[in-house]
């Protein structure tokens, strides 16, 4: 018998307490309780886009840049992280109330969704750990979230001529594939304030300088299609360039110009600095263009500074070369200079015993034609045109074999070749200092 009363109010209980869940639940549901999936999509042709035969969709576009992971100038391109949200309205999903629905992203197939793309995309995958991440959320007024998070790889087309002071502008465009303007209207949502995340990417040779959004039309032979682009512009950092390139390149320059207070006689230190330091300026010109797209249309900054720096650097090999030369040149002037000075001597010294000799002695010795050659061969030297006998009192003196020797050595050597040198000192800074003020106030203001 307690075993009777025990079920029967263990059994009441249970009815009472059903009976007020009940009673609420259809109490709320009557109160315009969310539709379950299958009423919403009772009827439903995903195959057939909203408005059909009425007017084209309008699709809302916004944009949460998550990353920008590479940027190639070899590839020209950059990849990308995004979060890509689409809004429209389907009045075939509306419904009372004001609560909105979210379903499994792997839902999607049940709906209609845009066909929207990437033209410009060479790689791209949608992201699936752990699972597809895709976002459906459905409002009572018919109106679809649809979000995707989506890494895509880019074209970029660059100009590099400034590298690595340039300024590059990309775009992301949107458009659609098979839907033209007839069918579909892209639109921002919020205009430029649609795109986020771009103020707050940190880049490692990048710093995003603007942005903004543009509406377009996208030209195919087959229609007009709808089209979004994303305008972003990146200005290189260039003071990585300077740490790595620019100013080991500059201390080359100014490591060859150390060969100027070395003397010309040390053939072996001044010849050790030129070859080392054209060596490592092209191992450094190599190193820069490895990172560089080998494309010969791009006449860069920073091949133009390396070409700069190496040309003074050769210049300064060669200034050795040729004040080394003209010192040999001058060496070797002089020894000839000398050796006229003393058959000169030689030649007056005897001269002088012929001339001193009695006149009466003088046919005995040598007939007269012969003396009269010989004297008009010791003559040869002489300057001016005075008849034989004047240069015969004269003789040819001194100061005229050492100003003919003189200009002999001003035409073929310089006259003191250390002072290439002492010119190479003043000229070579000076006029690199120049050259670089000229380069970096083209390629920063121009």
């Amino acid at each position: 018998m307690m075993l009777f009363y025990l079920l029967f109010w263990t059994s009441f209980l249970l009815l009472f307490t059903n009976g007020e869940r009940g009673f609420h639940y259809g109490e709320w549901n009557d109160s315009q309780l969310q539709p379950t999936i299958q009423k919403l999509m009772k009827g439903y042709n995903r195959y057939l886009r909203p408005n059909f035969h009425v007017g084209p969709v309008e699709i809302g576009m916004s944009l949460d840049i998550a990353s920008i992971d590479a940027i190639s100038e070899i590839n020209m391109d950059y990849t990308a992280t995004i979060f890509l949200r689409q809004r429209w309205r389907d009045s075939r999903l509306v419904f009372p109330g004001n609560e909105s629905v979210s379903l499994d992203g792997r839902l999607v197939s049940l709906l209609w969704v845009p066909d929207t793309f990437i033209p410009d995309s060479k790689r791209s995958f949608l992201h699936d750990v752990t699972v597809e991440n895709r976002l459906i959320r459905i409002f009572s007024n018919g109106t679809v979230l649809y979000a995707l998070r989506i890494t895509a790889t880019i074209a970029c087309n660059m100009d590099l001529t400034k590298y690595p002071m340039d300024r590059q502008e990309c775009t992301l465009q949107l458009e659609s594939w098979g839907y033209n303007i007839q069918d579909v209207q892209f639109y921002w949502t919020r205009g430029n304030d649609s795109v986020k995340g771009l103020g707050t990417l940190r880049l490692a040779q990048y710093s995003v300088e603007s942005y903004h959004t543009t509406v377009s039309q996208a030209v195919y032979e087959t229609g007009l299609y709808p089209k979004l682009v994303l305008h972003f512009a990146l200005r290189r950092n260039v003071l990585f360039f300077i740490l790595e390139t620019y100013v080991p390149s500059t201390l080359l320059v100014v490591l060859s110009w150390v060969s100027f207070w070395i003397s010309q006689s040390s053939v072996p230190a001044r010849t050790c600095i030129g070859v080392t330091t054209v060596l490592t300026m092209t191992t450094l010109m190599m190193g820069a263009r490895t990172s560089l797209p080998n494309a010969n249309c791009f006449i860069k900054a920073i091949d133009v500074y390396l070409g700069i720096c190496f040309t003074f650097i050769f210049g300064a090999l060669l200034e050795y070369a040729c004040a080394h030369f003209c010192t040999m040149q001058h060496q070797t002037i002089m020894d000839v200079q000398r050796e006229l000075l003393k058959e000169f001597e030689e030649s007056n010294s005897t001269s002088h015993l012929v001339t001193s000799t009695p006149k009466k002695m003088q046919p005995q010795t040598q007939p007269k034609d012969t003396t009269e050659q010989e004297t008009t061969d010791q003559t040869v030297m002489c300057e001016g045109d005075e008849p034989v006998a004047e240069k015969k009192e004269k003789g040819c003196g001194l100061s005229s074999v050492k100003q003919m020797s003189r200009k002999a050595a001003s035409v073929m050597s310089v006259e003191n070749p250390h002072n290439i040198d002492s010119h190479a000192r003043i000229l070579f800074p000076m006029t690199f200092l120049l050259v670089n003020v000229f380069y970096w106030l083209y390629y920063l203001l121009f």
